[in-house]
């Protein structure tokens, strides 16, 4: 028999223990799979005491990730700590120093310092992989750089964080408003106590600074990310997208452009006949525009112990098989540094929704504005009269530019008849 694969898990908590537990089921069959066994021999955690429901009877234990990273008895590093920097990023970078090979989660330290750790492991001639650190079980970091790899990807672009979208498929399911949607996801788990990351839209932007760089052999680049989340989002706009035959989805989208690469993470409407309108709950989803395959449609769970630690264990396959590949697509010294598109240079349609005075000429006062900016209107919805007080009307434009209709809507906010601050989400059509 070959000798196994010998590896350490950094972080014990949901996924670090998912993936135990699946070794442990698993072990036959991944042996039959890889000619060889995969053996866990260390593990690190904050709590040595607690019960995870696990037997670490047979392997070692380090309070510090950094000196398991250093040990001499294993081979491949599981680092599911999380985090940016600090601990996570501190072990990966010594597990690699010391020639092992490290599979990882983590997608904000791969966002920030991605490039930096692939050129060190690839200098070492070990293996950077981390299927698990976008979209969950959804295996579509192996799709882009392997599956795909004889085609030119023109654009990539998912639902890439479940929070979201059970919050915005509820509010759409029952009517209800963002804050009762959120409150009751945090109860139920699928919401941190702290949601930030995931409705602010900044772990979609994790995610998709990873998927960019492997899409078009690319440094990663999360500061050139524009980034909005989930907040503005009433009940009132999925109402009104469902009458003009669109869904409210948080997108992350990435694509070339003659200025750079465009890296966006917003709220979309996207028509209802889309493949990616019907996914629904805490389901992730990935399109892959490409030249020769055309278009290619990937949906998961994108959380969990069981996806993330089947992706996890993917990885250490591939690994123990001996399959190497670019941790990128390409060689680390070949990623392009390229510039982010600045978001003025967007070109879109736009459904903007005004609260206003239902009095005679406001329409043609903002219609006006928005000729004088460039912007041309597509349709118009207005629901009931209700002369000196105030009404919802929804304009849907063609295309133009962000710069044009961002300078047309501070021209409309400011008209006396204008009673909020206009409401603006993208539409994005496939």
């Amino acid at each position: 028999m070959s000798e196994p694969l010998r590896i350490a898990v950094a972080g014990l908590g949901t996924v670090g223990a998912g993936t135990l537990k699946l070794l442990a089921v698993q072990g036959k069959l991944l042996e039959a799979r890889c000619g060889r066994p995969i053996r866990v021999v260390a593990v690190s955690a904050r709590d040595k005491g607690r019960d995870r429901g696990l037997d670490l009877k047979a392997v070692q234990w380090f309070d510090d990730p950094v000196a398991m990273a250093n040990a001499p008895n294993i081979d491949v590093f599981v680092e599911v700590i999380g985090g940016s920097d600090g601990a996570a990023k501190q072990a990966c970078e010594a597990a690699i120093a010391s020639g092992k090979s490290v599979v990882t989660a983590n997608k904000a330290m791969l966002a920030l310092h991605g490039a930096a750790l692939a050129e060190a492991a690839e200098a070492k001639g070990v293996t950077l992989a981390y299927e698990a650190a976008v979209a969950g079980g959804i295996p579509i970091i192996k799709a882009l750089r392997e599956g795909l790899a004889a085609n030119s990807v023109k654009r990539v672009y998912g639902i890439l964080n479940g929070t979201c979208n059970y919050i915005l498929t509820t509010m759409r399911q029952t009517g209800r408003d963002f804050a009762d949607v959120l409150a009751e996801a945090q109860a139920l788990g699928y919401a941190e106590a702290d949601p930030s990351f995931d409705i602010d839209g900044i772990d979609t932007a994790h995610k998709l600074a990873v998927l960019t760089a492997v899409a078009f052999g690319c440094r990663t680049n999360f500061a050139g990310v524009h980034v909005e989340g989930i907040r503005q989002v009433s009940a009132l706009d999925i109402r009104f997208a469902d009458e003009l035959g669109y869904r409210i989805k948080l997108l992350g989208l990435a694509r070339r452009t003659e200025k750079g690469v465009e890296q966006r993470v917003h709220p979309c409407l996207v028509p209802v006949g889309t493949p990616i309108a019907h996914v629904e709950g805490v389901f992730n989803a990935v399109v892959a525009e490409t030249d020769f395959a055309e278009t290619n449609v990937f949906e998961g769970r994108g959380a969990g112990a069981g996806p993330t630690a089947s992706a996890i264990v993917a990885d250490l396959v591939d690994i123990a098989r001996g399959a190497k590949v670019p941790t990128f697509a390409v060689p680390a010294g070949q990623l392009a540094d390229l510039p982010a598109s600045p978001m003025a240079s967007h070109v879109g349609a736009y459904y903007i929704r005004l609260t206003v005075v239902d009095k005679p000429g406001v329409i043609a006062d903002v219609t006006a504005i928005l000729r004088d900016n460039e912007v041309s209107l597509e349709s118009m919805l207005q629901r009931g009269r209700s002369p000196g007080e105030t009404v919802p009307i929804v304009l849907v434009t063609h295309e133009t530019r962000e710069e044009n209709m961002a300078r047309a809507l501070a021209k409309i906010a400011a008209l006396d008849t204008v009673a909020e601050p206009p409401c603006m989400i993208r539409i994005e059509e496939p």
